[in-house]
């Protein structure tokens, strides 16, 4: 790459400047600066200290996914004549045209027997839905929350579930990062990360994982950035050679601008897809072959060493070679920059997390992290990368199949009532139970679980089978028009979270709750969450003990939270204190593991078979945030469109293609028609393909432990 792409710089300037303009500068100043929390990614910023500015006081702290999360807020309303379309018109859509159709901004229904959408009143919307969950029981129903709701609104819709009867109650954190709860759980006693934003600026070496936070959390790049600063080192280990992972331009350095962009990684990995557990367990073994390791941590706070090191010496460097795709002397260079470091952090994404063997990933990141001791202290950790900016709140108040038995104590003695006690079904079990006739009505808040369901073909029967469908959502997507043709659905336009009628809060994936202020007025028709669920409620359980006209009131929400869950007692007067806050009790830099014992485990796993042959990666595009689509086309891997599939021009030279052939992609799934091959540089064997397209590949097996789909794993061949 003598003269490779560049993230940022001038382009993605004038790219956010042209967006601004486009929904107006005064609406894009007003939305940026107001003390609301940014409503992409985890790393997150806004709150208290004011909307471009970070939990540790930087400013400005604004990215790109910002700018293009606010850019669909800021939209005037759909015209109804447009949503009274019948559903073959929508679905001539793209995603992105759905996206940019406008807001939201009035009830709407589909009858059973009906192939559009009509108007519906608010009052009559909410009896129809009362009416539908009653007819379909609790066992035959679910509930679901994306990231992007408040604290506030999930607590409420994990009790207004489990009141009516069901513990069906999951998130979409059981796409993505479930693994990482499931994997650190059994390693170091808990799910969240270990680190602080502030650790980011004492660490002398971080390595990301299978994540491409260039697209996907650009404020990250300047923590990076911060570590090449101060002469630490950054390693990549990703399949695909990403460019802005080599090289960015960080718009807010005129420095960086005016050089073409600063270096990132000081080195980078390019494994085959599959091939996470060698690289790591041939990392371990170079380190512990230095004698690199901690032995005075590793005595003092962890169990299983023992065994962990002798599968690691067990483990020959030519089976590590094979699975890995890398040679030993790429793995050791890397292990040797590790065993200089004085404090690490590791972090990572769903490239670690999207395999039938996601937890396994997740727990030889942990391994390597204990086996240097570079947990639980200043400047050293474990980081999962989260990619929605409430996804980790969400799972803290309870919006999950299975509530810890201290929470749930809490809330039935808070209440006076006895909540269910078995075991609820989390995502892909739902989707299943439904595929199977099983499920008669969900309520389904922000998100688009069609489209975030592997096997589309699947996704679209499932949905359908589901006689009732409620959605609250602030603009259209595919998911509210296919896996609908025999079902009702009804769908409720909400306010945005600059736009709430009350303070609401969130958690990032540093553990740090922020509050935002809501309060902007941009369209009169729409309604807070938190409302409709109590206005549903009240409908569905007018006898309920739970008092949830009260929680209309955000104040009394947080009050009831702080109770109930531990960690976030300060949540009660934060709406007074204007004072944000760590969670409580969360590891970070003491070496207290949550264990029983408080000391960690080194686990130890087989690698899993190795399999020859094309294998399937789903990515993103940088104009894009989870299934949203800003932009068709992707500026860090050369402007290619969405219908494109990415391979290494040696395997599509041995396929007997070439760059810009037309082909067809195929799975045991599914089929991609008349894709454009592109030659890109990454790893014999590996196919990178843009997700949710791809989708359609993709299967329904799952990770045994964390009920997670292998999104980045799929067998796939090429003809013509």
């Amino acid at each position: 790459m003598s003269r490779p792409v560049v993230g940022g710089g001038v382009k993605k300037v004038l790219y956010a400047l042209q967006t601004a303009q486009r929904i107006g500068l005064e609406n894009t100043a007003k939305a940026l600066t107001a003390h609301n929390t940014c409503k992409a990614c985890g790393l997150g910023m806004g709150g208290q200290k004011g909307g471009m500015t970070n939990e540790a006081g930087e400013f400005p702290a604004v990215c790109n996914k910002s700018i293009q999360a606010q850019s669909t807020d800021i939209q005037p309303s759909i015209p109804v004549e447009v949503l009274t379309h019948s559903l073959a018109d929508l679905r001539e859509l793209d995603g992105y045209e759905l996206e940019h159709l406008g807001r939201l901004a009035t009830p709407i229904y589909k009858p059973k027997d009906s192939d559009c959408y009509q108007p519906i009143g608010w009052d009559e919307a909410l009896d129809l839905a009362a009416a539908r969950f009653a007819a379909a029981t609790p066992q035959r129903s679910f509930f679901y929350s994306s990231g992007r709701s408040s604290n506030e609104a999930g607590f409420i819709l994990q009790l207004l579930a489990r009141a009516f009867g069901t513990n069906n109650v999951n998130n979409c954190s059981y796409y993505c990062h479930q693994a990482t709860g499931v994997g650190l759980g059994s390693t170091i006693g808990t799910g969240t990360s270990t680190v602080e934003l502030e650790d980011l600026d004492r660490c002398d070496f971080v390595m990301v994982i299978g994540a491409n936070p260039s697209s996907n959390h650009p404020r990250f790049i300047h923590k990076l950035k911060g570590v090449r600063d101060r002469g630490g080192e950054v390693v990549i280990i990703n399949p695909a050679k990403e460019a802005g992972l080599v090289r960015f331009a960080l718009p807010k350095s005129v420095k960086s601008m005016l050089t073409g962009g600063d270096w990132i990684a000081s080195d980078y990995l390019q494994p085959r897809i599959g091939g996470d557990m060698a690289v790591l367990k041939g990392l371990a073994k170079a380190v512990l072959s230095a004698s690199a390791q901690d032995d005075a941590f590793i005595s003092a706070h962890s169990n299983g060493f023992e065994a962990f090191r002798a599968d690691i010496e067990a483990t020959g460097w030519e089976e590590i070679e094979v699975q890995a795709g890398l040679n030993r002397t790429e793995i050791e260079r890397v292990a040797s920059l590790y065993s200089k470091a004085q404090s690490a952090v590791f972090a990572w994404g769903m490239g670690i997390t999207h395999h039938l063997n996601g937890c396994d990933n997740v727990e030889y990141i942990a391994n390597l992290a204990l086996l240097r001791g570079q947990i639980g202290r200043a400047g050293a950790g474990l980081l999962p990368l989260r990619g929605h900016s409430n996804v980790q709140g969400i799972g803290t108040i309870g919006v999950k199949p299975v509530l810890a038995k201290e929470v749930l104590e809490k809330m039935e003695a808070a209440f006076g009532i006895d909540l269910p006690q078995d075991k609820g079904l989390d995502t892909m079990a739902c989707m299943k139970t439904a595929h199977a006739g099983g499920m008669g009505a969900a309520l389904l808040m922000g998100g688009n679980l069609f489209e975030a369901n592997p096997d589309s073909r699947f996704a679209e029967e499932t949905m359908d089978r589901i006689g009732f469908k409620l959605y609250l959502t602030t603009t259209l997507n595919k998911g509210h028009i296919h896996g609908c043709d025999q079902s009702e659905a009804l769908i409720l336009p909400v306010t945005a979270r600059d736009e709430e009628w009350q303070p609401t809060t969130q958690e990032s994936m540093f553990n740090f709750v922020r509050m935002s202020d809501g309060g902007i007025t941009r369209l009169r028709t729409v309604r807070p969450e938190s409302d409709i669920l109590c206005d549903l409620a009240q409908r569905l359980l007018p006898e309920s003990p739970i008092d949830f006209a009260a929680f209309k009131q955000h104040k009394t929400v947080r009050e009831t939270i702080a109770r109930i869950v531990p960690g976030l007692e300060d949540l009660a007067d934060i709406d007074v204190a204007k004072r944000e806050f760590h969670v409580r009790g969360r590891l970070l830099h003491t070496p207290e593991f949550h264990t029983l014992d408080g000391k960690a485990s080194f686990v130890t796993r087989p690698m899993p078979k190795r399999h020859d042959g094309l294998w399937l990666t789903t990515v993103r595009s940088e104009g894009q945030f989870n299934s949203i689509i800003y932009e068709r086309k992707d500026s860090y891997r050369g402007g290619i469109d969405r219908w494109s599939v990415m391979l290494n021009a040696e395997d599509l030279a041995e396929q007997g293609f070439q760059d810009g052939d037309i082909a067809t992609l195929e799975s045991d799934t599914g089929t991609m028609k008349d894709v454009t091959l592109r030659a890109f540089d990454i790893a014999r064997g590996s196919v990178m393909a843009y997700y949710p397209e791809a989708n359609c590949l993709t299967g329904t097996a799952v990770d045994p432990r964390s009920r997670t789909p292998a999104f980045k794993a799929t067998a796939v061949t090429l003809r013509r």
